[in-house]
């Protein structure tokens, strides 16, 4: 391991078990979740944390701890002494949104490494998709050994996913889903992302109308056997206990609930077979970056967002 690098791990867990690896050197530990909750361009200002630490506290009960977080974020201050930064990240929606944050904030700061990425996912002779703290220590270290340069196009490439994500028109991302660089699940994540706007019949994002399957095709007893379910088959998601509890809560309209039973009613049919919308019923006012999801809907045959027509011009 290079004796003056830094790295940059995307939560506590993993910077833990690199420890419990040797890892000696400095680790920056990021943890935010960028994927929900509105955002600007300029992460390095009180603008920014504020906005942020805002919507932690009113949706999921997180104080932000100021101090402890720029007591963190005080290592890129510092940046001379490093040779080259390690991004580690994994293959989802939820830490590749945080990266190009991560990248950005670099970026803002004139801060000019080396930058090498780090990704989980497809692991040789493993059937599922691999989180980095899934993988063993010798995979660990053979992913570190096989890092990946970031080029200047691939950095140029999430300045511009970023300014798109805290803009309006998540449309522009359309063209980098088809973009070739090193970020090799960006393009499934751009497209989960996409997707977790109201489908325009249905009105249920992706992740949503997979919860519904799930309690359709498995003898679901309690909403933590649920919860179980969703954090084992969401796909490119990646989200967390605490979101997913929330998605679970939100669409207890389509369930029937018993003492040890959670089957789908009416309704969660209803939304499955496309026939209604339920956007509104649901009313999941989500930010994602700059844009509320209720404003547009991914229209499936288009392959795109519209405008809802309730806020349509």
């Amino acid at each position: 391991m290079a004796e003056n690098c830094l790295h940059i791990t995307n939560g506590n867990s993993l910077t833990n078990y690199l420890r419990e690896l040797n890892f000696e050197e400095d680790i920056l530990t990021w943890q935010e979740m960028l994927c929900e909750g509105p955002t600007i361009t300029k992460i390095d200002s009180k603008e920014f944390f504020d906005l942020r630490s805002e919507f932690l506290n009113s949706h999921y009960d997180i104080e932000v701890n100021s101090n402890e977080l720029q007591a963190e974020l005080s290592i890129l201050n510092h940046i001379d002494q490093y040779t080259e930064i390690n991004l580690w990240f994994e293959y989802d929606l939820f830490c590749h949104i945080n990266l190009i944050g991560v990248i950005n904030l670099l970026h803002q700061k004139e801060i000019d490494k080396p930058l090498y990425l780090i990704c989980s996912g497809r692991v040789k002779g493993e059937k599922n998709l691999k989180t980095l703290g899934e993988l063993s220590p010798e995979q660990i270290k053979s992913h570190y050994k096989n890092k990946i340069l970031l080029t200047k196009e691939d950095i140029d490439m999430t300045i511009a996913l970023w300014r798109t994500y805290c803009g309006k028109d998540h449309n522009i991302l359309k063209p980098y889903i088809v973009t070739k660089s090193n970020f090799k699940y960006m393009s499934n994540c751009l497209k989960a992302h996409l997707k977790r706007f109201p489908h325009h019949q249905s009105g249920l994002g992706t992740l949503e109308a997979h919860i519904l399957n799930l309690v359709k095709q498995n003898n679901v007893k309690s909403e933590n056997h649920l919860l179980g379910y969703c954090l084992n088959y969401q796909g490119y998601y990646g989200y967390g206990d605490m979101q997913l509890k929330r998605k679970i809560k939100e669409l207890a309209m389509f369930f029937n609930k018993s003492e040890n039973s959670i089957t789908l009613n009416r309704k969660g049919h209803e939304a499955l077979l496309k026939q209604h919308n339920f956007a509104l019923e649901v009313n999941n006012d989500m930010v994602y970056g700059g844009l509320n999801r209720l404003a547009y809907q991914f229209n499936e045959k288009q392959n795109k967002l519209v405008k809802t027509v309730t806020n349509g011009n």
